[in-house]
């Protein structure tokens, strides 16, 4: 990849992704849009509701990336901790923002705006508001670190408000061959193909569909000559083993 790539790191906080309760269904979702933006995403973790697990989490990707992205624990409930524990990672105090309250009250009817509901108003001192046009309360940007909610069509709103505030790389191409070959009979040929050009990633994903085994090798980079011509080298790869080629796709 470009050596101007930015990069990302994704901290998904929360005991019930952890317990099975619940699914997460908002890794995918940032995935492709930094995708589409040139950013990529190197690394997820998911934590629990722990104070000094969220702190040190975000202090070791706030240095390790470009961007870092927290999902979950912003909300009104006592075990929400996400915010405070960021303020502490960071050194800063929360305050009550003001345009923040501005913010939610108009999405509350008038004495529906709790005491509860008021802390998704406090944020470490210094941050930047981002939108969330669905429930009102903001998320909010420190650093380098954008903090959202858990909840998937919440968090996409303020994931899509906050992309002004990201640097843009080159756009990442994808190139793929799907083939019935195993990995045992693709590895030492990818192995080599991956060695003639490092700014192409190759990645094999095997399957199993309706009792046939089979690999689908997927190309990534923001070179397109590059990128095409190591999927060249794959399909003949394929060809060379004798398997079949059952699928392909490249960049128009």
């Amino acid at each position: 990849m470009s050596s101007n790539q930015k990069s990302a790191g994704v901290i998904v906080i929360g005991n019930e992704i952890l317990s099975g309760r619940t699914q997460d269904l908002n890794i995918s979702y940032i995935g492709k849009k930094l995708e589409g933006l040139g950013i990529i995403l190197s690394e997820v973790t998911i934590i629990p509701d722990i104070e000094n697990d969220i702190i040190n989490k975000v202090k070791v990707y706030s240095e390790k990336y470009d961007y870092v992205f927290t999902t979950g624990g912003i909300g009104p409930t006592h075990d929400d901790i996400t915010t405070a524990s960021i303020a502490k990672a960071f050194n800063v105090n929360l305050i009550r923002n003001k345009d923040a309250v501005n913010r939610m009250g108009k999405h509350y009817q008038s004495g529906k705006l709790s005491e509860a509901r008021l802390k998704m108003a406090d944020v470490p001192a210094g941050a930047i508001l981002i939108n969330n046009l669905v429930s009102g309360a903001p998320a909010f940007k420190i650093n380098n670190v954008f903090v959202l909610a858990g909840v998937p069509e919440i968090m996409r709103s303020m994931f899509d408000s906050l992309i002004e505030h990201l640097v843009s790389g080159p756009p990442i191409l994808t190139a793929s061959v799907c083939t019935n070959l195993t990995e045992s009979k693709l590895a030492s040929g990818l192995s080599e193909i991956q060695g003639k050009c490092q700014d192409v990633s190759i990645g094999s994903y095997p399957f199993f569909k309706q009792g046939n085994l089979g690999v689908n090798i997927v190309l990534r980079s923001t070179d397109k000559d590059l990128l095409l011509n190591q999927y060249k080298l794959t399909e003949e790869l394929v060809n060379h083993l004798k398997g079949k080629i059952l699928e392909t796709h490249i960049p128009d």
